[in-house]
């Protein structure tokens, strides 16, 4: 079984009465520690001569243990526990978006322009010229983040209610990184017609279509269909900005080892969304010797059960997913947790590079093959090289949205990828920096003007 480590996602705020006594704060702090809790922010909430209160904040590896740290304090004598809340809970709680004016409205006059009768110039303006919603509305700068809730995460098909939480935390995330105002879409239909055409009913409000956790292979058809008939990018961030991220990785810890694209033998274990879209941006960028695995081992030609996105990539050679890693270059998981042993990774060819991508829990944990890898990734922030999309999805909605692309291209991905990777400067790289900080302020705007500049050659920016 493996061992999860304590974090934030799993984080108690408990508020006690303790003795006004030496060594009472101690006892407590010992008992969180005895479980294997780790101890947070500490809190003075008020003291008395007899009594202190406090909360203190401390974080779990799951919902059975946080219990567990509970039950621990509970058992100490003398000890008062007040309330006991988790934070992660609490900070969804009534959502975690709003929408706000741009603009006050304190006058008579202020609502005569702002709506009737003011609006009505402003939409006769735009019947009379369409190419004026984009600067006379909120579509220049709006993203609709589309889902039906068929692939919540690595969760499942919760559907589109359970949904929401994951899309109401892109929207933050467009927002803080890039400036963007998007919106979550939570479609209760998981039929790909009805996708296809609400989408396209919904699109003249937004600038661009953000496709989220769709399970695969449907989404292959949805993007592609949306792309041909829209005339406004559409990205599927599970595909793309996924690849994106994994090139971008790849390129600097190629430098390290020294090798190139064309020279070694790649292995991605997860043949969904995420596993396809990265295999093909890699040929894009000059990889030759792809391997990829699914559930039932290596994609095969002699397997019958292949998709066609599976077929794309099948292989003469078969076997599992062992038997892929042998002698391998770099291993890319998108695939489940802990699929791959040490044994495995030891007999990978020399300085192999590991990308155990897998949330919560990677295919292998890291701290497990340390000596044993030239580069290791994750998709975790509590590991060095956290492999994440809101490096890219961000910055490449922002730079589409600025030139007016009409589409977003493969050559945007293979810029958005070379962009980020240039942010880590030689001097600076090293097995455990690969990737810039999902918190440098530089990746947005790079990833936007690579992708601009892409937008601009391919003749397809209309500003």
């Amino acid at each position: 079984m493996v061992e999860l480590t304590p974090n934030s996602s799993f984080s108690l705020t408990i508020r006690l009465q303790i003795p006004n006594r030496a060594g009472m704060l101690a006892s407590v702090t010992g008992a969180i520690a005895s479980v294997g809790g780790n101890l947070d922010q500490i809190t003075l909430v008020e003291r008395t001569r007899q009594t202190v209160t406090r909360e203190i904040t401390v974080d779990a590896a799951s919902t059975e243990h946080a219990e567990k740290i509970v039950q621990a304090i509970k058992e100490l004598s003398d000890i008062k526990l007040i309330d006991v809340y988790d934070r992660t809970f609490n900070l969804h709680r009534s959502g975690k978006i709003t929408i706000e004016s741009k603009i006050p409205l304190k006058s008579q006059g202020d609502l005569a322009m702002a709506y009737t009768p003011g609006v009505g110039r402003i939409c006769m303006a735009i019947a009379r010229d369409p190419e004026q919603v984009h600067t006379l509305t909120i579509k220049q700068n709006t993203v609709a983040i589309v889902t039906d809730g068929s692939a919540v995460l690595g969760l499942g098909n919760l559907g589109a209610a359970a949904s929401l939480p994951v899309m109401e935390g892109k929207a933050m995330l467009f927002k803080e990184f890039a400036g963007i105002d998007a919106f979550p879409i939570c479609l209760n239909t998981q039929d790909t017609d009805q996708i296809v055409e609400t989408v396209k009913n919904i699109a003249p409000v937004f600038g661009g279509i953000n496709l989220e956790d769709i399970a695969a292979p449907r989404c292959f058809e949805i993007e592609a269909r949306l792309r041909q008939e829209l005339d406004i990018p559409v990205f599927h961030d599970d595909q793309h900005g996924t690849a994106i991220v994994s090139l971008a990785a790849l390129i600097n810890a190629l430098k390290l080892v020294k090798k190139s694209f064309e020279d070694v033998r790649i292995v991605i274990n997860g043949a969904g969304a995420a596993g396809v879209a990265i295999a093909r941006l890699l040929q894009k960028a000059g990889a030759k010797s792809i391997w990829m695995c699914d559930s039932k081992g290596i994609i095969s030609t002699n397997r019958p059960d292949l998709t066609p996105e599976k077929r794309e990539f099948a292989i003469e050679s078969s076997g599992n997913l062992a038997d892929a890693m042998k002698q391998a270059d770099i291993f890319l998981g998108v695939s489940a947790p802990g699929v791959v042993s040490p044994e495995m990774v030891r007999s990978m060819a020399k300085d192999p590079i590991v990308m155990a991508m897998a949330n919560p829990i990677p295919e292998i944990q890291p701290e497990l093959i340390a000596d044993d890898v030239a580069v290791m990734a994750t998709g975790r922030s509590d590991y060095p090289n956290q492999i994440n999309n809101v490096l890219a999805f961000p910055g490449v909605f922002r730079g589409a949205l600025d030139c007016r692309a009409s589409t977003i291209t493969t050559t945007m991905y293979l810029e958005a990828a070379n962009a980020i990777a240039s942010l880590v400067k030689p001097s600076d790289l090293d097995r455990e920096h690969i990737i810039p900080s999902v918190f440098d302020k530089r990746v947005a705007s790079a990833v936007a003007g690579a992708v601009q500049a892409a937008a601009r050659s391919e003749g397809i920016a209309r500003r």
